[in-house]
C-alpha cells in the first residue's frame, strides 16, 4: 500500500506521520497509520515514541538510540524501519519549511534549484530552517525517484494586506524582503479548514486563533484569510514563548550591545533561548511544570503570558474590526485551562463569557450559549494539513 509520510524535524526532535495515500481525497478522511517523535537529539536524552491509526502506543525496534543520536541519525533508524515494512511504498514525502520568503506562498514540489534557493532564506530562521531541510538531500539520494513537497510555514499570511506586512523602514528595505512574514501558517490553515465542523451556521467571518505553545502566535482571520499575526519577520515576535522573549523595545537590544557589552550572539541566545517563561520564572520554559509549581517566580511567568496574549487578542480583534470566534489550539491552548481562564477572563470586554465548567474539562466549546464571541478548544494538525497537501502537489490524490 502506497503512503505518505511527513516529516518536521528541528534542532533536538523529529516528528513524522504515516497517511495511506488511499485517505487523502479529503481532510477527514486521512487517517495517520503511524505517528512517531524521536525527542532529545542532539545532546539530550533520545527517545522515540510511537503510536498506531488508535492511539496505541507501538512497540518497535529501532535499535538502542545511542546518546549521541542526531538528526540524521534518527532519520537514517526511520527510513531503515520504513524499508522493512515489506507492504508499505512511498508516494511521497512532505516536509514542514519554516520559511519560504517572498517566491514561495505555496507548497511545492521540491527540485534541486527550489533547495538551493531555501536554503538562502537560512539567515531568516537560523534556527529553524536548517532542520527542515536537513531531510531532503538524504531522502533524495536513498529514494530518486520519490517525490518530495515542501510546506511553508508562513504561506497562510501570503496573502495579508501590505499594510500589515510593512515595517515603518526606507522602502528599499522593504523591498529587499525585510516585511512581517508571520508563522505557525500550517496549523492557522488547518483550524481554518476544520472551522465549519465546530461552529455550524455561527458567525465566523471574525476569527482570532491562538495557537500557543512553546512557540506561541495568534492570527486574525477574515472570512479565510489572514489579514493579521503576531510573529513578523522571525519567530520571536509578539508573545512571550518558552523560551523566547516576544516582542520588546529595539532599544533594548542596542542597550544590550552598546551598554552592556553583550555581542551578537549572546544577545540571540539571550531572546531565543533564556527569556520567555524560563527567563521570567527561572524555573522552566514549560507551562505544565510552572502550573504545578507554588513558586510565586511561576505565578508571574504565567500572569505575563496571559497578559501579554490579551494585548495581542485586543490588537488583532482592531484589524478584524470586532470578534466572532476566538479558537485556543497547540498544547497550552488545548490542555492548560487556567491559562485559558486567564486569558478569556482579560476578553471580557469583547463580550466573552467563559463556561468555567467546560474549560476544566477542556470541551471543544467552553464559552457560554450567551457570550457574544464564541470561544473553542480544537486540536491542531500541521502533519495532517502537509500530508493533504503533499498529495496534492504531486497529482496524487
Amino acid at each position: 500500500m502506497r503512503h505518505i509520510l511527513t516529516l518536521n524535524s528541528g534542532s533536538s526532535s523529529l516528528k513524522f506521520a504515516l497517511y495511506p495515500l488511499t485517505g487523502a481525497t479529503s481532510l477527514d478522511t486521512l487517517t495517520p497509520r503511524y505517528r512517531g517523535k524521536f525527542s532529545g537529539l542532539n545532546g539530550g536524552t533520545p527517545k522515540l515514541s510511537l503510536k498506531d491509526d488508535e492511539g496505541q502506543p507501538v512497540d518497535v525496534a529501532m535499535d538502542d538510540l545511542p546518546a549521541t543520536l542526531d538528526l540524521p541519525g534518527a532519520l537514517e533508524r526511520l527510513l531503515h524501519w520504513l524499508d522493512s515494512l515489506s507492504e508499505l511504498s512511498l508516494a511521497v514525502v512532505g516536509h514542514r519549511v519554516v520559511h519560504g520568503g517572498r517566491d514561495y506562498h505555496r507548497p511545492v514540489a521540491l527540485t534541486s534549484e527550489i533547495t538551493a534557493a531555501l536554503k538562502e532564506l537560512e539567515s531568516l530562521a537560523p534556527l529553524h530552517q536548517p532542520y527542515c531541510l536537513a531531510p531532503i538531500a538524504p531522502l533524495a539520494e536513498r529514494y530518486p525517484d520519490l517525490p518530495q513537497v515542501a510546506c511553508f510555514d508562513t504561506a497562510f499570511h501570503a496573502d495579508q494586506p501590505d499594510v500589515a506586512r510593512q515595517f515603518a523602514l526606507p522602502h528599499e528595505m522593504t523591498e529587499r524582503g525585510l516585511v512581517r512574514y508571520g508563522f505557525h501558517g500550517l496549523s492557522y490553515d488547518y483550524i481554518n479548514q476544520v472551522l465549519p465542523q465546530y461552529l455550524g451556521e455561527a458567525r465566523r467571518e471574525r476569527v482570532i486563533v491562538a495557537h500557543l505553545g512553546n512557540g506561541s502566535s495568534l492570527c486574525a482571520i477574515h472570512n479565510g484569510t489572514s489579514v493579521a499575526t503576531t510573529m513578523g519577520f522571525t519567530a520571536i515576535e509578539g508573545m512571550p514563548m518558552g523560551t523566547r522573549s516576544g516582542s520588546l523595545d529595539p532599544g533594548l537590544v542596542l542597550h544590550l550591545i552598546q551598554q552592556e557589552g553583550m555581542s551578537v550572539d549572546e544577545v540571540s541566545e539571550l531572546l531565543y533561548k533564556r527569556s520567555g517563561l524560563l527567563g521570567v520564572s527561572g524555573i522552566s520554559g514549560d507551562m505544565r511544570e510552572l502550573l504545578e509549581s507554588p513558586a510565586p517566580e511561576a505565578r508571574e511567568a504565567i500572569a505575563l503570558y496571559a497578559y501579554r496574549a490579551v494585548r495581542e487578542i485586543g490588537s488583532l480583534a482592531a484589524a478584524l474590526g470586532g470578534l466572532d470566534q476566538l479558537v485556543f489550539t497547540a498544547g497550552i491552548g488545548e490542555r492548560a485551562g487556567p491559562v485559558r481562564e486567564a486569558i478569556c477572563q482579560g476578553c471580557e470586554w469583547l463580550g466573552l463569557t467563559l463556561d468555567a465548567d467546560a474549560n476544566r474539562r477542556d470541551a471543544s466549546r467552553i464559552s457560554t450559549a450567551d457570550s457574544r464571541v464564541g470561544t473553542w478548544v480544537i486540536p491542531t494538525d500541521e502533519e495532517r494539513m502537509i500530508a493533504w497537501y503533499s498529495a496534492r502537489v504531486v497529482g496524487q490524490a
